[in-house]
């Protein structure tokens, strides 16, 4: 999508700090980290939350989590979070479907 934030990234319009990329997946440092370690997984493919997630799209959705696996290895990650907000009243921002995964810092029990 033309006006995506993380399709421009995808399609390297704008930069990033890159962590993991293959042909589905990418993977990157949030520019804004609310802990030490803080990286955003996304597909390549447009989806723009869980909300839209289908049976003709959800591989897009597995190949994240495998990617989200991947990453917390190489970043040698024994503990961690993985968000994702859906719709602006979740905190959702970006329309891209994305994972954060957080780590680093012990992480509150409760969100709210």
């Amino acid at each position: 999508m033309a006006d995506c934030l993380f399709c421009k990234i995808i399609a390297g319009d704008i930069p990033s700090t890159k962590v993991y990329e293959d042909d589905d997946v990418l993977a990157f440092r949030d520019i804004a980290p609310q802990a030490p370690t803080h990286i955003l997984v996304i597909p390549k493919t447009h989806i723009a939350s869980v909300a839209e997630v289908t049976p003709e799209n959800s591989v897009a959705v597995a190949r994240c989590f495998e990617v989200i696996a991947k990453v917390a290895a190489s970043e040698k990650l024994e503990s961690f979070r993985v968000i994702s907000n859906i719709g602006a009243d979740a905190g959702q921002t970006v329309f891209h479907l994305h994972f954060h995964v957080l780590a680093g810092k012990p992480l509150r029990e409760q969100l709210v």
